[in-house]
């Protein structure tokens, strides 16, 4: 287990950051924390790392207790704040050996010079911090986060206020750097998520109200349905697919094509193909619509 929150509570003052979380993070899993502003995200990171004391409940990173192991835990994460804060006045070198500094590395320039070539920092290695673009000086902040090799790695909003062509660079960086580590991400770009991550956790208001892989997430239709389009070639009315038992809504796109939504369990597409043939329609479309992460967190947290 490489990241283990029990009963998580924290409050600032009347306001209850989080609830009582619970959540388990398996080595190798790179889960995407998703959440609306002051849901409890950065919170929740703050306390995993130690920045931040949880006021109830207990947290632990590969075994080590956070709340009691003070120092011995953090050599297992790498923290990439949502502010990156970094040291414009200083080289990139110069500020990575001085992280390095911090774990007591062997070999610290050596590992320097790997790290700068794993994040793509080679052609700016000798510039200071504050001369590079936004996108650069997010791989300053991946690097320093990964100079001691750590088994975990957390990352708040760490695309955040990037340019598309910046935003995939950084996107495909976390994918390569991941490979061996447990990452848990937090963002708002839920293109980015389906894209790193093999686990999705959604917290809204201090609790976690789903948890599963992006297509366990898919299935979750917040009390609606399977949703399928269906066309046929002749002009039919809504009418005529209202009244068949196992839909529960009908949704006209144009005339002969339908957004459908299933008022029973399993799938209605083999029904829909059978009442095409018994009506002697010709069917073009018989396909279901997944719901994409967007529209199942915006359902969710508007929801709960």
């Amino acid at each position: 287990m490489s990241i283990l929150v029990e009963h998580i509570t924290k409050r600032y003052g009347h306001q209850v950051a989080l609830n009582g979380v619970n959540l388990k993070i398996d080595a190798g899993e790179i889960v995407g924390f998703l959440g609306p502003n002051g849901a409890g995200k950065s919170t929740l990171m703050k306390i995993l790392t130690g920045y931040l004391p949880a006021d109830s409940g207990a947290a632990a990173i590969c075994g080590f207790k956070v709340e009691e192991d003070k120092t011995d835990f953090r050599a297992k994460i790498g923290y990439l704040p949502e502010h990156n804060p970094l040291y414009p006045e200083l080289y990139i070198r110069e500020y990575l050996g001085y992280v390095a500094g911090f774990y007591k590395l062997k070999n610290t320039k050596q590992r320097v010079e790997e790290i700068i070539h794993l994040t793509g920092l080679t052609s700016e290695a000798s510039k200071k911090i504050g001369a590079l673009s936004k996108g650069y000086r997010q791989r300053v902040g991946l690097a320093q986060a990964l100079i001691h090799d750590p088994e975990v790695l957390i990352l708040d909003e760490p695309t955040s206020g990037l340019d598309p062509n910046q935003l995939d660079e950084i996107r495909n960086l976390i994918v390569n750097i991941s490979a061996n580590k447990t990452v848990m991400l937090s963002t708002h770009i839920m293109q980015e998520v389906e894209a790193i991550c093999n686990r999705i956790v959604i917290i809204n208001k201090g609790n976690i109200i789903a948890d599963g892989t992006p297509s366990e997430i898919k299935k979750i239709s917040a009390g609606h349905g399977q949703q399928v389009l269906f066309s046929v070639k002749q002009n039919i009315n809504t009418t005529d697919l209202e009244k068949l038992p196992f839909v529960a809504k009908v949704a006209a796109n144009s005339p002969g094509e339908f957004l459908l939504t299933s008022s029973v369990e399993g799938d209605i597409r083999p029904k829909l193909y059978e009442t095409a043939i018994a009506n002697q329609w010709t069917l073009l479309t018989l396909a279901e619509k997944s719901q994409s992460v967007e529209n199942i967190f915006r359902e969710l947290t508007q929801r709960f």
